[in-house]
């Protein structure tokens, strides 16, 4: 299935109609030999562009995201299809970024932004929980704001504290924010496309250090499957993945630590282990229906993320499952988190980070019987 486009001359003085449909026609093209190697930095390009080309309404727009294709090259080109009417620059200012989303999502459109780096968001702090998460119970649900904040967050890329956080709990605990953080290039695509589709604001947290992690995709086929969710009023949000299946231990793990989860399993599998890994997926909402069925198979469990551990969306996980799971587990569940210190500097990153030896020395420590 091709992505539907739109006439983009009344909305775009620098692209004219026929240059967009050339554009999508080549990039349908391209993807229509099923599956290929990509990345999740081409995922959401595309996912970005696709939607683009589907609604008018659809613009995206930050610090250097135009011409230069934004920090990490996520929005590259999508100046040069759709314009600069569609794709543009701001001034260095990330409260009037949201600011400017927010008023053009009450007004009609549907807004993609992002903040350049995940420290760099917090000078809008204020404006996404006051006004972005606020706006539609404010209203008694007269005004909707179907904005999509794009955060570049964590680790792994040997960044400095300004450039590397994990900001998804101050999110995560503002009432009326949807965080969603893919861990696959597919669900990069397929979470970026359902998150501009949503009426409700998402914070959407893209691990830094997956960006180029490559994996076999069928665009097309995600295009279809988009598609045939959209006709049926289904979508994957919210929904938790078991990214590997075992028996043993359960490892819960979202965004970037989800490949070192991965890892860990495999580690575990070498010495007889089976280990199970649940991908949240989506923050909030949170699948307890998929984590909980999980745990309560194993018995046993790790929480596994880069933040902070005290006060976090870590903290969170565990005190629901063993709410929900407390007769089942036959051991306390263990964290793997980043220490509770400011980010390191790069040389040390690989000490603060939630590694695979850390894991089984977790997964060890689950009181199993000789």
């Amino acid at each position: 299935m091709s992505p539907t486009v739109t006439t983009s001359s009344e909305v775009n003085g620098n692209v004219s109609a026929a240059t967009a449909r050339a554009a999508a026609k080549a990039a349908a093209s391209a993807d229509a030999t099923g599956p290929q190697a990509i990345t999740m930095a081409k995922a959401l390009n595309t996912a970005m562009a696709d939607a683009m080309h589907a609604d008018s309404s659809v613009l995206v727009f930050g610090e250097d995201v135009g011409m230069l294709g934004g920090v990490f090259r996520i929005t590259d080109g999508l100046t040069k299809t759709f314009g600069e009417s569609r794709c543009f620059d701001t001034p260095l200012a990330e409260s009037g970024i949201v600011g400017m989303a927010v008023g053009m999502a009450m007004n009609g459109m549907r807004p993609v932004i992002e903040m350049q780096f995940d420290a760099f968001a917090y000078p809008a702090f204020e404006q996404i929980v006051s006004h972005v998460a606020k706006m539609h119970n404010r209203t008694k649900g007269a005004v909707k704001l179907p904005i999509v904040i794009r955060v570049p967050y964590a680790g792994g890329i040997g960044g400095v504290e300004h450039h590397c956080d994990s900001s998804e709990s101050y999110y995560a605990h503002t009432a009326g924010l949807k965080v969603f953080t893919p861990a696959t290039v597919a669900d990069g695509y397929r979470m970026l496309r359902e998150a501009i589709d949503s009426d409700d604001p998402v914070m959407f947290m893209e691990p830094k250090k997956l960006y180029w992690s490559k994996d076999l995709v069928d665009l097309e086929g995600l295009r279809a499957e988009h598609a045939d969710n959209t006709v049926r009023g289904t979508s994957s949000e919210g929904r938790a993945a078991i990214a590997r299946p075992g028996t043993d231990a359960t490892l819960i793990a979202y965004g970037p630590s989800v490949p070192t989860a991965l890892a860990a399993a495999a580690a575990a599998a070498e010495e007889g282990r089976s280990l199970e890994v649940i991908d949240v997926r989506s923050i909030v909402p949170f699948d307890d229906e998929t984590v909980c069925a999980s745990v309560r198979k194993t018995g046993r469990a790790v929480v596994i993320a880069e933040a902070h551990g005290f006060a976090s969306v870590s903290s969170e996980i565990v005190a629901r499952v063993q709410e929900r799971c407390f007769h089942y587990l036959a051991a306390p569940i263990r964290r793997v988190t980043g220490f509770d210190v400011p980010y390191p500097a790069p040389k040390l990153e690989h000490y603060y980070l939630p590694g695979v030896d850390r894991i089984l020395d977790a997964v060890d420590d689950l009181q199993w019987e000789d």
